[in-house]
Order: C-alpha cells, then structure tokens, then sequence
C-alpha cells in the first residue's frame, strides 16, 4: 500500500473524531486529503501599512507590536488581549478574544502579518481577532471547505504534515516525455504550489497540471470501460429489414430517426455489442426507433427486452409498439409486477421457448425466473432512472447483447461522450411534424387568479392539467406545499372538479393509482411534486401552472413542460415565481423564449454548472477535485486524445510507465463506486 491509501488516521493529531469530520468532506486516505484542493486564497501577498489599510475592508497590514499585549478579564470565561501596532505614523489596535497563544506570540518591537477586516476611523484603526503570522515573506493562505468542529487552518496544518510523510518518494503518475510536451510541472511540485502557493503564478501553473491529470484519468477510465464492451456478440444481425419497416409506419421518420436506426444497425452488424445512448429530447420520437431495431432482431431471430422505469410508461410503451408493429407478425408481451401470477408463468414458458420476440417490462424483467432463449437486444428507456448494476443485470440474460439506452434529458454532446464513455451517442435533433408548440408564459403570484381562471377554461372544455410544486410537506417557507395546496384547491377554488395528488412519499402502487387515474381521465387536474412520469402520454393534457419557478433547474423546467402538448390541442405553460435574482430572471426568460431542449440544456449549464446540472451525481460521473469539464472543455479535448493514443498501445495500462496513472483510474473510479477497476 502507498502512503496515498493510508487512512487520514496515521496523521499525528487525527484521532477517530476527527477522522469521522474529515469523512464528511470525502477525506479518508492521505491522498484524498492531499488531493482535497483549497476552495480559494487568502492574499497575505499585497501589504498595507497602518497608515494605508483601507478602512472596512479584508487585507493584510504589516506593522510592528508597539508595546507589551495586555489582559483584560472582562467576565467569567471571557479574556481580551489588546495591544497597539504602528507603521511608525499611524497605530492600529489589534484587540483578540479567548486567544491566549495568539497574543503570546506578540511581541514588542518585532513586525508582524496581521490578517482581518479594517475598522475604526482614519483617526484610529482596528482590527479584532486577526489571523497573524510573521512578518517574513509575503504568501498565498489556502481556504478549504470546512465542517463544523474542523476548520482551515486545522486542514492546512494537516496538508503540510501529508506533504512531508510523502516527502520525495511522490512518484510522478505522468511520464516526462508527457509533461514536456504539454508544459506541464512535477506533480510533487503541483501539490506544494497548489495549496501552498508563493504567487498567483504558482497557482496557475500547479492547476494547469493538476487538471489536465485529472481530465487525462477520466477519459483514460472511460476508455477501459468501452474497451470492455468490445468483446464477440453472439447476436450479430445478418439481415438489415429495418427499410421495409420504416416504410409500414403510419408516418414518415424524420431524418434524424432514420439517421439513428442506420448507425444503430450498423453497430448490430459489426460482430460486437451495440453499446449506444439515444439523446432525444421530449416528443422527437424515440420509440419509434427502438421499434424498428426490435423489429430487426425479430426477423434475424432475435429477442428484445425493453425495460422501463414504471408501470404506466412501460404500459404505454407496450401500447404503442403494438400499433407500430401492426402487421410485423412479431409477438410482443408486458411483463410488470402486478402481472397476475398465471399470465405471467405463462409469459416466462413463452419467453423461455423463444414465442415471444419483444418482451416490454419494468424492473420485473431482471428477476431471476426471467430466462430469454436467445436475448439479442436490451433497450433501457429514462436511464438516469436505472442504476449500472440493473443495467448489466438485465444484459446477462443473454450472451453480450446489444445495448440500446434511451434518454429524454438533453446533455450537450462532447459532455455525453465523457459522461456515457462506455456509449456511442445518437442524436435526435428533429421533431416529427405536428408536435404542438407549448406556449409559455412568466408571471408574479399577483396574476394568480387569472392563471387558475385560464385552468378552468380548459377543464370546463374537457381538458386536464397539472398543477406542479417544489415541495412535498408543509414547512416554514413561504413555498406552496403540494399537500397543502391540494387540499386548498379540491375544496375551494377546484371545488366540484376531480383533483388528484401526487408527491415522492407515496408508496410506488399508490402513485400507479394517481397516474393510471389521470390517463385514463378519471382526476381533472392533477397537483404534483416533480415526481410527474417523464414520457407517460396524455395528449389531453394541455394546461401546466409550475410553482415557484425559480426553484427548478432549466432541463428540469424543460422536462416538466414536456407533459403537456402531446396531442391535438393548443398547450400552455405558466411559470408563476416573484423571483428578483438576474439568474432566476434568465432562466425564465430562457423558459419562455426556447422550445429545444439542447439549447436548453447548454444555458442550464452555463448558469449552474455540471455539478449542480446533473443532480444526485446520477449520472455515475465519478466526482472531479479540480477539473471542470464546461470551462476545460480544450484541456478535456486534448487530454481525450492523448488517452486514445496511450490506450491504443497499451489498452490495460500495464506497461511500467503507465503505471502511476493505472493507479489514479482505481482512485478517481472507486469514489464513483465503479469496481470494474479494483
């Protein structure tokens, strides 16, 4: 073991308390610490005098301790330490509470760093309990992010202790020929200046080091990854009919549909497994694709197995595969968990005998009673809804089949290719024609009666809508609670009108219930948390009224306005939120101006980031320290390439050179819980 993977522990001073708060920061190994980046700096660099510290502001005054510091016993428990220090014209005060080694250290006639904000007037100056050091050469103090009970100067003081048990055994995991190329420093000497910089110029170089490594470890990751997917497929499509069914459908395909079934075909024809994301944003047609690649497999003997997060969408899904594969002669079945018990041993006999050539389920389709005959293609739909391992489990029920992966999230696509890196990407960036603009409208709560007046328009027509809000529980927040609010408009201002709840704490069979009950049309209006089925179809749906606006991300605003809009009818989106933040502002008026989920998705991360863009980390990302993949999208790019040349040589990492970065792909990959590469 390196000292890299010794527990935060072996540290002098670290005991099992304090080890426990540096777990809540994700520290626990000496390199995670080590690797535990300071969030930004303190400038003890530019120096004021006495005389030109500028009032009410934080900087450092150099200025020496005019005379010995005195005590104050002010009550039981509080002491002060008041000492006067000067430039030699003008005298600051320097007062410290409860800190009797810090004013220990004051001692007359010598110049000291006195760190804080300005006070007083320009007569007399002050500051109160500074952050002091000598007055020897300017530095760069890192800030980390801290936890209650452990702060950043205990976290600095542990860094430095890291820094020296290492000592100059740090191997550097980039190879010379590597760091000359791309001007990169030591990697011993990045880890110094980056938490101990001497000059803003340090500071740059150690991160251009420090992300370009990191970018260059995700992409070599992701890499190995699809590398392992490229092994024989025993379900190779000898037969490509998918033409003849594109010409049975009751519509033609737009051009990005049939763009993504031909690159999908060719994938299934290659000899190994199809491994491909389908990005489509809200009505592009998605299932239709997937049916004509199901339909291929069928007529080369194949089997398919489409999995989708909930009953409701896998019914629909079910429902609309069977019109789509009107006159196909394929025999298709649904398999959930409130399939009675006799139709299903009927439908795992049929599966198992190969009388069944699509089988359209939910997590029901990965039990272990569940055996295919010959399995040749899995088509997960909503796969941020799916974890890696449901994935697989699924996939192992045949012999490397293709895997087809469905999403209605928009993701810019270099960032889909690092995210999904064991997956290809298609792209549908067409709408079929007569999908129905949503129109959209930002208004403040005073506008509210109107707003529930435009509902009533459309239910008293015999339409339905939705009602959506942030919150789940009432609480001490101004915020509309769902439940709450449900029981405001179902006996008053709805009163007489079926209205229906639904949140996040309700039991799955209950929110089946709600749902099923709203497509079938039996709840008028529905109140819901953001917990609203993406893709479940009710095209008499066309009225959407979102809460709080501002509380929502744009892809998250985007996807919830997705269910409304589906048929015939004109579709109207209202955003209500007295939001006043330019951020929020913008995000709204974003809401209101665009339609397309990809340029959508580009402003929603362009206002919060990937991090917050993505959430829970669903997206199995493994957690970047420094690096971020919007604003180092050119390092990203070249460190992609640079990974593609040392994979092709050396496709495990094993030459001895390639080592030190075999060792940081097991690191970055085992905080995302990837245990391909332990």
């Amino acid at each position: 073991m390196s000292v890299f993977d010794l527990p935060i522990g072996k540290l002098s001073g670290v005991g099992p308390k304090t080890a426990a708060l540096f777990q809540k920061l994700g520290v626990d190994t000496i390199g995670a610490l080590l690797e535990f980046y300071p969030r930004q700096y303190e400038d003890w660099s530019v120096c004021y005098t006495t005389s030109n510290a500028p009032l009410g502001q934080v900087c450092c005054v150099k200025a020496a301790v005019a005379a010995p510091v005195q005590q104050y016993r002010v009550r039981k428990g509080m002491t002060l330490y008041k000492c006067n220090a000067t430039d030699g014209s003008t005298t600051m005060r320097i007062t410290i509470f409860n800190n009797r080694f810090a004013a220990e250290k004051l001692k007359a006639g010598q110049e000291y760093l006195f760190f804080g904000k300005v006070g007083g007037n320009f007569n007399v100056k002050e500051m109160t309990s500074p952050q002091i050091e000598q007055a020897l050469s300017p530095v760069l103090r890192p800030i980390y992010r801290q936890t209650q009970g452990l702060h950043s100067r205990f976290i600095e003081k542990m860094v430095r202790q890291a820094l020296q048990l290492v000592g100059d055994t740090l191997e550097d995991p980039l190879q010379e020929s590597i760091r000359i190329e791309y001007g990169l420093c030591h990697y011993r000497f990045a880890l110094e200046r980056i938490h101990f910089p001497t000059s803003q110029q340090d500071i740059a170089v150690a991160r251009k080091r420090l992300i370009f490594e990191e970018l260059l470890v995700l992409a070599l990751g992701m890499l190995q990854i699809r590398g392992r997917n490229q092994t024989q497929s025993s379900a190779v499509i000898r037969q490509d009919s998918s033409q003849a069914f594109i010409q049975r459908l009751p519509f033609t395909m737009t051009g990005a549909q049939r763009r993504a079934v031909a690159e999908a075909v060719a994938d299934m024809r290659s000899g190994k497994p199809m491994n491909r994301l389908l990005q489509g944003d809200v009505g592009s047609g998605k299932t239709a694709v997937a049916a004509a690649l199901m339909d291929v497999c069928a007529k080369n003997g194949l089997q398919s197995a489409m999995m989708a997060p909930t009953e409701i969408l896998a019914s629909q899904h079910y429902t609309t595969l069977s019109k789509l594969m009107a006159g196909s002669g394929n025999r298709i079945m649904l398999l959930t968990g409130s399939t009675p018990a006799a139709q299903k041993q009927r439908i795992l006999r049929m599966l198992q005998e190969g009388e069944i050539d699509i089988l359209v389920g939910t997590h029901a389709l990965i039990q272990q009673t569940v055996s295919f005959s010959r399995l040749g293609l899995v088509i997960t739909d909503e796969q941020h809804r799916f974890g890696v391992a449901q994935r697989a489990a699924l996939s192992k029920k045949g012999e490397n089949p293709h895997l087809y992966v469905m999403s209605a999230t928009p993701i810019p696509r270099t960032l889909a290719l690092m995210i999904y890196g064991d997956l290809d990407v298609s792209v549908l960036d067409e709408l079929p024609k007569g999908r129905q603009k949503i129109e959209t409208y930002a208004v403040s709560s005073r506008l509210r009666q109107r707003a529930y007046n435009y509902i009533q328009k459309h239910l008293d027509a015999g339409r339905q809508g939705y009602i959506v809000c942030p919150l789940i529980e009432e609480n001490e927040s101004d915020l509309a609670s769902a439940e709450e609010y449900y029981k405001t408009l179902a006996t008053g201002r709805f009163k007489g009108y079926q209205v229906g709840l639904l949140n996040g704490r309700m039991k799955a069979a209950e929110k089946e219930l709600v749902m099923r009950a709203f497509v079938q049309g039996e709840i008028q209006l529905l109140v819901t948390t953001t917990v609203i089925e993406v893709g479940v179809d009710v095209p008499n749906a066309v009225i959407m009224l979102i809460e709080n606006a501002e509380r929502f991300g744009l892809s998250q605003l985007h996807q919830l306005r997705g269910r409304i809009g589906r048929g015939q009818y004109r579709s109207t989106c209202i955003l209500l939120s007295d939001a006043q933040g330019e951020t929020a502002k913008k995000r709204l008026e974003i809401m209101c101006q665009s339609s397309d989920g990809f340029y959508i998705a580009n402003e929603d991360l362009k206002l919060r980031g990937p991090g917050d863009f993505f959430g829970a980390r669903q997206h199995g990302l493994p957690e970047l320290k420094i690096a971020n993949i919007l604003e180092d999208m050119q390092v990203l790019q070249a460190a992609q390439k640079l990974a593609g040349s040392i994979i092709k040589k050396d496709p495990q990492l094993r030459q001895p050179e390639h080592a030190g970065l075999q060792q940081q792909v097991r690191r970055l990959f085992s905080r995302a819980q990837q245990t391909e590469f332990n």
